[in-house]
């Protein structure tokens, strides 16, 4: 199985912190977010590579900061080539860079790297290899005026997304998508039609709602604690919250 974590973002909601530093490398309770993940994604058994996609800015941060880790070996930088916020590639057309431009045909774990989850990750890769579909992890937000910044899910009695609605302005649920997708082999080749496709390229949310209606997508619920770093208020929440928590 292959990962990657998406970091090619330009965090503009979250500067002045991120105009030399990468939002993924902002510290939370005084570790990079990073950090965090590879915390979760170290206990998963069958990967053997991470690709991080990030951008031209911020290509060296990530490169120094992946030769400090004790993944050294396994973890591979990619550049998209982008400079700027204005230019970017979007969430789905980097994954698609990475697809293609590594020739990936295995099992994938896709993780937006700006995103902190306690749930436990064995539970949700147990869940997706049982299903014969892609995988999303979700999170109940509690409220429709939350929901409204996120991908919106509805799912059936046996778990298979039966609605996915990206940043709707009604939603019509509080269950959300988190960042967190795996793709079965089988299932890769769906990203090379929509890409071809369609012009939504930015929130992956776009690419699991045009999904759900072409094949199988079946959503994973967990209530632990979830951080979505989005903005400065996001962050601070996110930092004082481990931060008491590993006191």
């Amino acid at each position: 199985m292959k990962i990657i974590i998406l970091a090619a973002g330009y965090a503009v909601r979250l500067q002045p912190l991120t105009l030399n530093t990468p939002k993924s490398l902002l510290l939370v309770g005084g570790r990079p977010i990073m950090d965090r993940i590879m915390d979760k994604l170290s206990l998963i058994k069958g990967w053997d590579e991470i690709y991080v996609i990030t951008n031209a800015k911020y290509y060296d941060n990530f490169v120094k900061w992946a030769q400090g880790t004790s993944f050294r070996d396994k973890i591979s930088v990619i550049n998209d080539g982008t400079t700027s916020n204005e230019n970017r590639l979007g969430a789905i057309k980097d994954m698609y860079f990475v697809v293609e431009g590594k020739a990936i045909d295995n099992d994938l774990l896709v993780v937006a790297g700006d995103n902190l989850f306690e749930f436990n990750v064995l539970t949700f890769m147990e869940f997706a290899r049982s299903n014969d579909g892609v995988s999303v992890a979700l999170y109940d937000v509690g409220s429709k005026d939350l929901a409204r910044n996120y991908g919106v899910v509805e799912l059936d009695a046996s778990d298979k997304v039966v609605d996915f609605e990206e940043k709707p302005q009604d939603p019509k649920s509080t269950l959300v998508s988190t960042g967190i997708y795996y793709f079965p082999k089988n299932k890769l080749p769906f990203i090379h039609k929509y890409v071809k496709m369609l012009s939504k390229l930015d929130a992956p949310g776009y690419y699991i709602g045009w999904l759900s209606g072409e094949d199988k997508v079946y959503g994973f619920k967990f209530i632990e604690d979830w951080y979505d770093i989005g903005n400065i208020e996001s962050y601070n929440k996110a930092d004082s919250n481990y931060t008491k928590k590993e006191r």
